[in-house]
């Protein structure tokens, strides 16, 4: 089993070397169990069967989907989708009438907000080519030193997050994709060395193009390193980025089909970064291996409703290191 030991600043994990310490995630299925399988209703054999469009149906016969036995099997699982096959959408929050959660989340009005330079108004974001770009894509782990400018801040916040279009008070068109438009990501901003920006910690809003100062976290920087793993590399950039997720947003919709594509639109931002930074002179690598616990604790997220699932510093770039 997994070992916490919660008298730690940290907790510190045991894994036996038994794999039975991955059976609290994914306890055994019998053999003979089976899941339903539903399948979706065309509107053509809607109208047919007298069903309402986009409704699911279970299919007789087909109601043979076990789930894996093994742990790496089931983890694997993770990245299927024969998640879908078992859901009932029109029994998820959206298709029983539940109001959807907030497209960002909420703040008060009160707070102190920075606004950013607007988008195609910035200063120092030289033009580069789409193949230059992609050809020239690194993780970066050592950085030249020096600041970013809020122009180039600003670029790389709507390169990640930034809304095109808002279609209405549920739907926000934004830079980069995600599945239904549901954007379940938050963007946290760890400024280190940003011109005319206090350090501190940050929020950005992308509904609002603005920085939403959270908190001053004194010693930041050797707090972010312990939090990533001591990957000191971490805290040697101009500014740390955290995207959290918010996974009711994309479970109003989707249910358990909502968790696989939260982790690919993160995978979007990530690269969407790597396109921006080449545009700025600067570098980025993009971090999933952290202590869950305290960049969570940093951010002062609940780690249940919002959670970190990825994060990466951004700094001026020494050479031309490969990955």
């Amino acid at each position: 089993m997994l070992i916490l030991d919660q008298t730690q600043a940290s907790p510190q994990i045991t894994c036996p070397e038994s794999r039975d310490w991955l059976q609290p995630w994914f306890p055994p299925r019998p053999p003979a169990r089976r899941i339903p399988v539903f399948v979706p209703v065309s509107s053509a054999a809607s109208r047919r069967v007298g069903a309402a469009a986009n409704k699911f149906i279970p299919i007789s016969g087909l109601s043979t989907l076990t789930m894996p036995e093994s742990p790496i099997e089931r983890y694997r699982y993770f990245l299927k989708d024969s998640v879908r096959k078992t859901i009932d959408f029109s029994r998820t929050d959206q298709h029983r009438g539940v109001a959807p959660p907030p497209i960002e989340k909420p703040f008060d009005p009160a707070a102190q907000r920075i606004e950013l330079v607007a988008p195609g108004a910035w200063r120092g974001v030289g033009p580069v080519d789409l193949e230059t770009a992609m050809r020239q894509r690194r993780s970066r782990r050592r950085f030249a030193g020096g600041s970013l400018s809020l122009d180039e801040l600003s670029f790389l916040l709507w390169a990640t997050q930034g809304v095109r279009r808002r279609l209405n008070a549920l739907t926000a068109l934004r830079i980069v994709p995600s599945a239904g438009a549901r954007h379940a990501l938050e963007t946290y901003v760890c400024a280190l060395d940003v011109q005319g920006l206090a350090p501190a910690l940050y929020r950005y809003l992308p509904l609002e193009h603005q920085l939403l100062l959270e908190f001053d976290e004194p010693d930041a920087p050797a707090k972010i390193a312990r939090a990533a793993l001591d990957q000191e590399f971490v805290a040697e950039g101009a500014v740390v980025l955290f995207w959290t997720a918010i996974p009711y947003r994309m479970e109003w919709r989707y249910g358990l089909a909502a968790h696989k594509v939260i982790a690919i639109d993160v995978g979007h931002v990530g690269q969407n970064l790597y396109l921006a930074c080449e545009a700025i002179g600067a570098g980025t690598c993009a971090v999933a291996a952290y202590d869950q616990e305290l960049v969570d604790r940093l951010l002062r997220v609940d780690g249940r409703d919002e959670f970190t699932i990825y994060l990466a510093p951004v700094g001026k770039v020494a050479g031309d290191e490969d990955e």
